[in-house]
């Protein structure tokens, strides 16, 4: 592979990426999710203020990578700083649970092609190195599950007395999967799942128990309860009939 091709396919790429890590760490500062800015409004990060590493090899990741990891901690509430990929999690014999989604970071070094190590044999002059930027996801250890008991994380539970036990009752008697962290309220029809932010999140208690019922209710429609329509996208509707009937 020549110089030229190499720099063909690695310059456009990489000038793609900083584009939109740029524009991400932007919304990111935006939306106030940095660690020295208390986020209003959404979930707190339970996560201690450190380095952000590799739970498999102990590495901490650095430059950009921080402040993704960094926004990506206080955006989910996870309460982890540890990160893996899917391979190292299937590696330790676990695997990420259905449903959730990875941060994307970043890995940039440099490379020297085989025919310019010939050429520069060949010239006596300097091998020239070729910069690469390679994206790649990672997972926090929250969203993982089957790990080593030494790397297993649990969620914490919310604060005591914000659930009424009586919500907290039908929540389980339901078997539905429900979990409970990031600044989104959501049914998943093909994953089958409700999440909701924390209890502390949301500015009244009451409005929390409102947003996990409602959610609940979409879950009702599932294909192995009541069978219910849910393919509306947005704003169609079918989107609106399924609004109504919650």
């Amino acid at each position: 592979m020549s110089r030229n091709t190499a720099r063909a396919r690695t310059g456009p790429d990489r000038a793609s990426l900083y584009d939109e890590i740029t524009n991400k760490i932007i919304t990111e500062l935006e939306a106030g999710r940095v660690p020295w800015v208390q986020p209003w409004g959404t979930a707190a990060a339970k996560a201690p203020l450190a380095m952000p590493k590799n739970a498999a090899s102990g590495r901490q990741y650095s430059g950009i990578n921080v402040l993704i990891l960094w926004g990506s901690v206080i955006e989910h509430g996870f309460p982890a700083q540890n990160w893996l990929t899917f391979r190292q999690t299937l590696s330790l014999g676990a695997n990420v649970r259905k449903g959730e989604h990875g941060t994307t970071v970043v890995y940039a070094d440099r490379f020297v092609p085989d025919d310019e190590k010939k050429r520069s044999q060949e010239t006596g002059e300097e091998a020239q190195a070729i910069p690469f930027l390679k994206r790649f996801t990672v997972f926090n250890l929250v969203q993982c599950e089957g790990l080593p008991a030494d790397l297993a994380m649990i969620a914490p539970p919310p604060e005591p007395g914000l659930i009424e036990p009586t919500v907290e009752t039908l929540i389980k008697a339901t078997a539905i999967d429900f979990r409970i962290g990031g600044n989104r309220a959501f049914y998943a029809p093909t994953e089958d799942y409700v999440q909701v932010p924390p209890p502390q999140a949301y500015f009244e208690p009451i409005n929390w128990h409102r947003t996990a019922l409602h959610e609940l209710g979409h879950a009702s429609g599932h294909h192995s309860r009541l069978n219910r329509d849910l393919s509306g996208s947005f704003g169609s509707k079918k989107y609106a009939f399924e609004e109504l009937r919650r």
